[in-house]
């Protein structure tokens, strides 16, 4: 990167655009699902496919991934949700998971076509009960849920900080130069239609106007500070916080007291509390 920012500037705009874009490896190894539900594939707006997969009756329950997941992350909210009278609906978004490639081609995706995810699922199944969801997919899910798929409860498992502050971590980790960083900056709010701050989660439901929510996030969380968390439950007046210790950014989807947690705020059976 930095010979090309030297030598070649618009092909290093270009580079860190397709470094921002590629999704980590790795989420397949965890797979929590209790067994097979009924699998469907929905066309994407933008390209590829969703994979939407189901257990069930009752209430729809979405369950939303984060960047690089995939649904088998948060499979150990199906048997609970399904015990408890609601139907559980895990979502891969183009790209990820089992679903075809997005408009980026294989290995590549955006927080735009996780948003489509959810509508697209929105839109086939029927509304929310609520809405459970993991590191960039909070912020996708918070955008639908305000936008166009309203939702009796929502849940931020590990909410990922503000995308300005990702472009800065991203900028530092790549040493790229400032002129590089405002290039990737400029291409984000071209292709989002945003500017960055609009992903904002704190201000998104400082009005009050978002569902019952409860934010779970572990303090040793070394991807998502946990300072994050804390900063929306605090913005949010309907929201409550649920800290955990030593569960880390992964772990906390498959952590039972955690779980436990999670579908007491989706039954409104069970309070939250730090554990």
């Amino acid at each position: 990167m930095r010979v090309l920012e030297a030598v070649a500037p618009g092909a290093a705009d270009r580079a860190a655009v397709d470094l921002w874009c590629t999704l980590p490896a790795g989420a397949r190894t965890r797979d929590h699902r209790p067994s097979a539900g009924d699998v469907t594939r929905l066309p994407a707006p933008r390209g590829g496919d969703v994979v939407v997969e189901t257990w069930g009756d009752g209430p729809p329950v979405y369950l939303v991934h984060g960047w690089g997941g995939w649904r088998g992350q948060l499979g150990a909210f199906v048997g609970p949700l399904v015990a408890a009278g609601y139907r559980a609906v895990a979502l891969d978004a183009p790209g990820h998971g089992d679903a075809a490639p997005g408009f980026l081609g294989p290995g590549r995706g955006t927080v735009m076509e996780m948003m489509d995810a959810l509508e697209v699922a929105g839109r086939e199944i029927g509304p929310a009960a609520a809405v459970v969801a993991h590191s960039l997919g909070t912020t996708a899910a918070a955008h639908v849920v305000r936008q166009s798929l309203p939702a009796d409860r929502l849940v931020l498992v590990a909410p990922n900080h503000g995308f300005e502050e990702v472009v800065r971590q991203f900028a530092a980790v790549l040493r790229l130069r400032d002129r590089t960083a405002d290039a990737l900056r400029a291409a984000v709010e071209t292709a989002t239609g945003q500017a960055l701050s609009s992903y904002d989660l704190d201000p998104l439901g400082a009005d009050g106007s978002m569902p019952d929510t409860l934010v779970v996030h572990d303090r040793g969380d070394r991807q998502t500070p946990y300072a994050v968390g804390e900063a929306i439950a605090a913005a949010w007046p309907n929201a409550r916080l649920m800290t955990t210790e030593g569960l880390g950014h992964h772990r906390i989807l498959a952590d039972p007291a955690v779980v436990a947690a999670v579908v007491g705020h989706v039954t409104g059976r069970v309070p939250a509390a730090d554990h």
